[in-house]
């Protein structure tokens, strides 16, 4: 796919306004829902939205931008998601504090299966004739 990340490649680094809070995931629920700890101590449900479900992949331990709610504090709104080098950035802003552990996931992906131990499902279940009864 050539050009999937021309967009991404060097944009602006946003930082939050009045009404939003950083955030990082602590696990995904599904259906376009994440629960995540945001930086003033509130475990909040957030929803990403249709626009951005479909084009970012949001992942546990992902530092993210929300929304907050004026009538539901519980609940908040994925604005955007950080890219790793930019939540490095944030945190040497004093944005985020220094206890969060920044994902280095969306770093690279080509290198990373060096270090990754490849096995057979076969290996494990004795063979794959014995499965398939």
């Amino acid at each position: 796919m050539a050009g999937k990340n021309e967009n991404e490649e060097k944009r602006e680094l946003v930082f939050k306004e009045t009404g939003q809070e950083y955030a990082q995931v602590l696990r995904m629920l599904g259906n376009g829902r994440l629960e995540a700890m945001c930086m003033d101590g509130i475990k909040r449900l957030c929803h990403i939205r249709g626009k951005m479900r479909k084009k970012v992949w949001v992942n546990t331990g992902d530092v993210i931008l929300v929304g907050l709610r004026d009538y539901q504090d519980e609940k908040a709104d994925v604005i955007l998601k950080y890219m790793a080098d930019e939540a490095r950035s944030l945190k040497q802003y004093g944005e985020l504090p220094e206890h969060i552990r920044v994902n280095d996931a969306d770093v690279e992906f080509q290198d990373d299966t060096a270090d990754n131990e490849f096995f057979d499902f076969d290996d494990i279940t004795g063979g794959a004739s014995s499965v398939n009864h």
